[in-house]
């Protein structure tokens, strides 16, 4: 395999493994609440949860910058108050690609524990377990397999994320540069060669994820 795919593909699997671990800790967490409590203003949370998944990456891209950039809501007190920049660096790609995906961890373990039996966890709290047991004992080991399933799909999603990194991180290669958007400056070099290549790289590990995640979840159900 070639440096200029080698290097670009290390970053890939870097960026979407630590957005995969981000987005699954939060996703994981806000799913179990919401799918055990009903509040004001529950179908409005809900649906700015599920928002990434339907507006353009670049739309995400610029919130973003609004955000975290140098002079965002809160990038301007990261750099002033702990010197962190995530623009145009490998963490502001971490940041794109796990808000990009979260949707569809946070989707996949909510309907997981939803289908659980809402009566086990009950007796374990007549028991005497607290809320973190049951989480830990009783929702999580049964809503395991779904929410294996929509972490091998958010790993698969960031893989692939292209729009918001481009807008956060830009295309700096060896350091920022994902696969994506080497596809992309491969073909707009005219290298369709080199385009070619990269791209067979990246959709044959997203049909690998795929694959995977389709078999947990027929074995689930």
């Amino acid at each position: 395999m070639p440096e200029s795919t080698l290097i670009p593909l290390w970053l890939t699997l870097k960026v979407a493994c630590l957005a995969t671990l981000a987005s699954g800790l939060l996703g994981v967490g806000l799913a179990w609440w919401m799918a055990r409590r009903r509040f004001v203003g529950h179908a409005l949370l809900d649906a700015l949860l599920m928002l990434p998944m339907v507006l353009p990456p670049t739309v995400l891209g610029y919130y973003l910058i609004v955000l975290v950039g140098r002079n965002g809501l809160l990038g301007r007190y990261l750099d002033q108050w702990l010197g962190i920049n995530l623009m145009f660096t490998w963490q502001g790609a971490v940041l794109a690609a796990a808000v990009v995906s979260l949707p569809l961890i946070y989707k996949g373990a909510r309907a997981a524990f939803e289908e659980t039996d809402p009566r086990l966890a009950q007796a374990a709290r007549t028991l005497g377990a607290g809320e973190l047991e049951v989480f830990w004992r009783i929702s999580l080991p049964m809503a395991l397999r779904g929410i294996t399933a929509g972490l091998m799909l958010t790993f698969a999603r960031a893989m692939g994320e292209f729009g918001a990194t481009l807008m956060i991180a830009g295309n700096l290669p060896g350091k920022t540069q994902t696969l994506s958007i080497a596809v992309y400056d491969a073909v707009q070099a005219g290298n369709d060669a080199q385009a070619l290549w990269l791209t067979g790289v990246i959709s044959a590990v997203c049909v690998l994820v795929l694959v995977g995640s389709g078999r947990l979840l027929q074995t689930r159900h």
